[in-house]
């Protein structure tokens, strides 16, 4: 008997310390009494678990094992306080990711003796294609640990983007095209490895593997990032779609790189970094002696309840050729979006030379090294109302020979890459957003010869 009442007055004491502890001194004591003096406790029972929680609360706190008799906080491990992950001692770890899928139904041009387009973005071909994929972004899992040593904010992330389509068997990575087969496993694409110190006042370094400056304002900003864009190869699907690129801006890419981020001053920050040299995908043999360098500078600003986000970023390298001579790849490209109430308007623009088109190197220069000049540009509007947004975008990316003899050596090298998209969303939870869009796609060589195609994609992303 003795032992259930015991029970029934301690668990009562646990329900006020979880709920009153501050003033758990006076309030068990009382409970006592109470239980007293209603005859649940007998006077020998009420003075013996009296004496011993006064015994409890005279007891001296268990020993610090931190230095100074202050607690170990190397031991604790607490949740942190936004998104999803948590503190370890001195470091905080924090996971992200998305997944993605889309039903993507491609309608190719017939093809012909004029739809030869080489760098073409339209898609040729005998018959309609179905695929079940990824859209512009694959899956993603994230992992960044932070934490303060010797006055630097320290940083170390990786970012690991798994597709959902099968990767072709042989291939070195998971970009290089699709297997469609029973057997087959998706691909890894490792992209982000990178480390980080910084101060307040001085801003911060970044070492390792990350997405590039010139041009990722423009894949950033674009509508289609969340979704697909023109297919880009919908028969044998890759880890992505094509989404913009290569219809109104060159791929950013994620390259190896030194780079410094400044502090933002009034809404302003500068980033300028030293990047891993690359070669030309379709011109001569290179062996680079110097790297590339890349920078960008951005303003925030919001002006009477118009939000404003603004950027111009630059690139340049120089390629050495093994057969002897050089020739230097540059651009530069500049945009802006403004947000007015539920409408947001962003605006492109960008202008090359050996830089290539749709990614960087690809079509750069003739097979001697001459450069090859290129622009291209997208204008896009999204309108959100609640959970509902609806959104529509136009650009084009253009190629110009290098010379006369390029031009006679390579009639039907694209001219203009185009795409119309247009896109209805839903957020169906703040973690799920439901997507359907349309995708015309047109290319034209110099030639003359034009392709084009149509698509239409429907699916859903998730982000935690």
């Amino acid at each position: 008997m003795f032992s259930r009442i015991l029970l029934r007055s301690s668990v009562a004491l646990g329900v006020l310390a979880a709920t009153a502890a501050p003033a758990l001194a006076g309030t068990s004591e009382a409970l006592l009494l109470r239980l007293h003096e209603k005859g649940i406790l007998t006077t020998e029972e009420y003075q013996a678990l009296l004496a011993q929680e006064r015994a409890e609360q005279a007891a001296p706190p268990p020993a610090a094992s931190g230095a100074a008799g202050n607690a170990d906080t190397s031991r604790f491990v607490r949740m942190t306080e936004s998104g999803i992950g948590l503190e370890v001692g001195p470091a905080t770890i924090k996971f992200g990711g998305s997944v993605n899928g889309f039903y993507v139904h491609d309608n190719p041009g017939t093809p012909s003796a004029t739809t030869a387009v080489t760098g073409g973005i339209a898609s040729v071909g005998t018959k309609n294609s179905s695929a079940v994929r990824n859209g512009l972004l694959p899956g993603f899992l994230t992992v960044s640990v932070s934490t303060k040593q010797e006055g630097w904010d320290i940083g170390a992330f990786f970012g690991m983007y798994p597709g959902i389509n099968s990767a072709a068997w042989g291939t070195l990575g998971a970009n290089n095209g699709g297997q469609p087969t029973a057997l087959a496993t998706a691909g890894i694409d490792f992209r982000q490895t990178y480390l980080t110190f910084g101060k307040p006042g001085f801003g911060t370094i970044k070492i390792g593997r990350d997405i590039g400056l010139f041009g990722s304002e423009a894949i950033l900003n674009d509508i289609t990032l969340l979704s697909s864009g023109a297919p880009g190869g919908n028969v044998a699907p890759a880890n992505t779609t094509l989404g913009r690129i290569g219809s109104g801006y060159i791929y950013t890419d994620f390259q190896p790189q030194i780079t410094y981020s400044s502090p933002k001053f009034g809404g302003a920050q500068f980033s300028a970094g030293v990047f891993q040299p690359l070669s030309s995908l379709t011109g001569p043999a290179q062996g680079n002696g110097s790297p590339g360098f890349q920078a960008k500078l951005t303003h925030d600003g919001n002006f009477g309840g118009v939000a404003t986000h603004l950027w111009v970023s630059g690139v340049t390298q120089k390629h050495d050729m093994v057969a002897g001579g050089s020739f230097t790849g540059q651009g530069i490209d500049f945009g802006g979006k403004v947000t007015v109430g539920p409408v947001a308007l962003t605006g492109y623009y960008y202008t090359a030379k050996g830089l290539g088109t749709t990614v960087f190197g690809l079509f750069d220069t003739d097979v001697f090294g001459n450069p090859r000049k290129s622009h291209g540009f997208y204008a896009q509007a999204l309108a959100t109302f609640g959970k509902l947004a609806v959104g529509g975008s136009y650009g084009e990316s253009s190629l110009r020979h290098a010379n006369a003899a390029d031009a006679l050596a390579n009639p039907n090298l694209v001219r203009v890459n185009s795409s119309y998209v247009g896109q209805v969303r839903y957020n169906l939870t703040s973690w799920v957003t439901l997507i359907s869009e349309y995708i015309h796609s047109k290319s034209v060589a110099h030639s003359g010869n034009r392709a084009e195609s149509d698509a239409v994609a429907v699916g859903g992303i998730l982000f935690f």
